[in-house]
């Protein structure tokens, strides 16, 4: 079983960085939408890039904008993986693929269609809480079922919005993503990382993983006895 990857977003300074990432986290969200109270300047988050080790990814987080304007901030920033909010088209999209790894972020309101993430086939999908003004950050909980049955339609998803230390474990037996997404549910106040929480929400991560694991290892050894019994009683009438 491919390991589950985390990622921590709204990092706003070079210390939770680091704790972000001695505690385990493999991507690290710098956010670079002027209206968010987790904005950094891209100066500020270049500092933060360069304290990260090289196998951690930083990921800049775009609300709107052109393919121009992303890709000045993001070599500013030195990052090299864009998540884009808002109305970014398919061709955006796969134009920064061609220098970026791209996160395209999608939330489940209700004219949200699953399918619709197939669209953007250049790009691992976040799917997010919907929310009328903010993106990200919200605290609010994503649709589930509909995250889940963005699975058929992406290579990568990454399960967002609302996620805490105390939900996460069910989030992931749920919705099954192949890595999580978690911002003000391991914060004191927005941008103001809680090491304890982040701790804390990486160990249930992993509980979840071990569960989900030996779940899917006892349904297949269920499967296989069913299978050999099913062989025996064909073998036995003849």
């Amino acid at each position: 079983m491919t390991p589950m990857q985390i990622k921590i977003c709204g990092v706003t300074n070079v210390r939770d960085a680091k704790a972000c990432v001695d505690l385990g986290a493999q991507l690290i969200g710098l956010n670079f939408w002027p209206q968010s109270p987790r904005y950094i300047q891209p100066d500020t988050a270049r500092q933060i890039v360069d304290a990260l080790p090289a196998d951690v990814t930083a990921v800049g987080v775009f609300v709107d904008g052109n393919a121009e304007e992303i890709r000045k901030t993001a070599n500013i920033a030195g990052v090299r993986c864009v998540q884009l909010h808002g109305n970014f088209t398919p061709e955006i999209a796969r134009e920064l693929a061609r220098e970026f790894r791209v996160i395209r972020a999608f939330c489940t309101y209700a004219q949200f269609r699953p399918e619709d993430v197939s669209l953007f086939p250049d790009c691992a999908v976040l799917i997010d809480a919907y929310h009328p003004h903010l993106r990200g950050g919200t605290g609010c909980t994503c649709d589930w079922p509909a995250a889940r049955a963005t699975l058929a339609f992406a290579r990568f998803v990454i399960l967002s919005g609302g996620l805490n230390p105390q939900n996460v474990a069910r989030a992931i037996q749920a919705v099954m993503p192949q890595a999580v997404d978690v911002c003000s549910g391991v914060e004191r106040a927005p941008g103001v990382k809680d090491h304890r929480a982040i701790k804390n929400f990486i160990a249930a991560v992993h509980t979840a993983e071990r569960l989900v694991h030996a779940t899917s290892t006892h349904n297949v050894i269920l499967s296989e006895a069913k299978d050999l019994g099913s062989i025996s009683e064909r073998n036995s009438s003849k």
